[in-house]
């Protein structure tokens, strides 16, 4: 019997924010709101970097794919998402959810390593700040690059492929996109190797590229106050401020979400913890880093000027 419902489920529904029924509406508002803004917010950070010859530096390198990967990153889920809550399109093919699924986990993956290599960054540019150049050169700038990516890649590979050999029984994903563990709850077998080698590979790919880049802060603010001026020091602070800023708000929702007991949080606290990573943290990117950054706006600023003349 198991066997026949398995080959019966050739799609799944997102029930998505279906305890929300009375703000459905508005929740599309807020989110449709929040999605241009982070699409338009990351694609002006990618062609101001790609433009402007004085931000060719390792780490606006490091910033624009980042930014680059977090516009791929939204793609994948929001408009599917925004097409729930206005009661569009709530299934999705099984090969639908799989590709979601896998490109999501590259993607975060891939962001997660993307920050640990800025934090690299940051504490050759702070610590070694004579052998900048030499250290962080384009050769090493793309290795990181490809090598976060292809972390994420292998990652993807494994997880997905394990989760869609089981034999699925129910087709209704509590969650608003593909997701690794709502879409494991649906299997008619028990799938504790699963939710271990999940666990496994959550603890690998979150704690460690997050006790790397604490380990380069330590570096970095030990090697902060050895500086002899306070506008030495306020300066060096503020070239690290943003990036930390995105790592505690990136490796803190992917914590809460990866490594707490999921017997923990409901259903709600679970999706509320997906809309942060998802939908706030991307908007991060372009706000702290560009908004915030004097070399950034004055390239916006430039760009502008020569469009308008």
């Amino acid at each position: 019997m198991k066997k026949k419902n398995h080959t019966l489920v050739s799609e799944f529904t997102l029930q998505g924010f279906s305890s929300f029924c009375e703000h459905q509406f508005t929740l599309f508002i807020v989110f449709f709101a929040l999605y241009m803004l982070t699409l338009a917010g990351n694609i002006i950070t990618v062609a101001i970097i790609s433009l402007d010859r004085r931000l060719h530096t390792p780490m606006y390198f490091f910033l624009g794919m980042l930014s680059a990967s977090e516009t791929v990153y939204t793609v994948i889920i929001i408009p599917k998402m925004l097409c729930n809550l206005v009661g569009l399109s709530q299934s999705i093919s099984l090969a639908g959810c799989a590709a979601q699924m896998f490109f999501f986990i590259t993607l975060a993956i891939n962001n997660c390593f993307l920050l640990t290599a800025m934090g690299y960054d940051r504490y050759v540019a702070i610590c070694h700040p004579l052998r900048y150049t030499v250290i962080m050169n384009r050769r090493v700038c793309i290795q990181l690059v490809w090598g976060a990516c292809s972390i994420g890649l292998i990652v993807a590979m494994t997880q997905v492929t394990s989760v869609f050999r089981l034999p699925f029984c129910a087709t209704k994903v509590a969650h608003f996109f593909c997701d690794i563990w709502p879409v494991m709850k649906l299997s008619c077998i028990d799938t504790t190797v699963n939710e271990i080698l999940t666990l496994i590979i959550s603890v690998l790919v979150i704690l460690v590229p997050m006790g790397l880049v604490f380990i380069s802060y330590i570096l970095i603010i030990s090697t902060i106050l050895k500086i002899a001026s306070a506008e030495g020091r306020k300066k060096a602070f503020a070239t690290c401020a943003s990036h930390l800023t995105v790592v505690i708000v990136h490796y803190g929702c992917a914590s809460i979400a990866y490594l707490k007991p999921k017997s923990e949080n409901s259903k709600d606290e679970d999706q509320l913890i997906s809309v942060t990573y998802t939908v706030v943290t991307p908007l991060l990117n372009p706000v702290v880093y560009t908004l915030r950054n004097k070399e950034a706006k004055d390239a916006l600023l430039r760009a502008i000027g020569r469009k308008l003349s």
